[in-house]
């Protein structure tokens, strides 16, 4: 039973990339505690030990056209579609199989979404939620195709926005900032990244994953019927401080 200010009571949730403790994982909590019927899909067989039997689970590449096209068609209906798949590869993003691996991912894997799963989102006039980045809006030296990918998503969101909109279908994206999760251990163990992190954030602080549930809770919401096309910032102020 849903409790606070959001209710999705027979709401159909989908949330792609939440077999892991993050992001994802924690948007689909958040949608669980407000009363929606939430399945998961990660690129794993199985998600992790703690997600075991929580909610239905689908393994799925994103990227794999076919893939999402067979897990539409096996979907009885869907109401929110969240995606929080996605990736970056400090290693191999220079090169070329590795640039491609990550625009696979991020941008053509939303656009398969997208495309297999708008009959669903059309008959119910429902919703999507596309995870971004701060790197939607500025650029990385290190990530040259999470960037490249993640300001391309926030273009697509806005296209899809503008084509969908007589089927009744709003799609938004947020755009975090530096968040605490296991593809930023990394950048986290660098103490002296770290740090610049916390002076170039207003709020002075990493984000926790649970801080981006109130904003997808919300624009997934009918408080958000009037909202569609825009990317939102959840990055404790620091792209406002660019």
């Amino acid at each position: 039973m849903a409790t606070g200010l959001y209710d999705f009571s027979e709401q159909r949730v989908l949330v792609v990339g939440a077999s892991r403790a993050g992001i994802g994982a924690a948007i689909a909590d958040g949608f669980a505690d407000a009363g929606a019927t939430v399945t998961i899909t990660g690129k794993e067989e199985q998600p992790i030990q703690s997600y075991l039997g929580r909610y239905a689970y689908r393994q799925l590449d994103v990227a794999d056209e076919e893939a999402v096209r067979t897990l539409a068609a096996e979907t009885a209906g869907l109401d929110i579609l969240v995606n929080c798949a996605g990736m970056a590869d400090r290693d191999t993003e220079w090169t070329h199989a590795g640039f491609k691996r990550v625009i696979d991912v991020n941008l053509v894997g939303m656009f398969n979404l997208a495309n297999a799963f708008r009959p669903h989102l059309a008959r119910s006039r429902g919703a999507v939620v596309a995870i971004a980045s701060m790197y939607s809006l500025m650029g990385s030296p290190f990530v040259p195709a999470y960037g490249a990918s993640k300001a391309a998503l926030a273009q697509l969101v806005q296209t899809l926005a503008i084509a969908w909109a007589a089927d009744g279908i709003r799609v938004n994206a947020i755009a975090p900032g530096f968040i605490v999760t296991e593809q930023t251990t990394r950048a986290r163990a660098d103490a002296v990244h770290y740090n610049r992190v916390l002076d170039r954030t207003p709020m002075a602080r990493w984000g926790e994953p649970g801080d981006l549930v109130g904003p997808a809770l919300f624009l997934a919401s009918d408080h958000a019927r009037f909202v569609t096309g825009i990317l939102m910032p959840v990055d404790g102020g620091l792209t406002a401080n660019l």
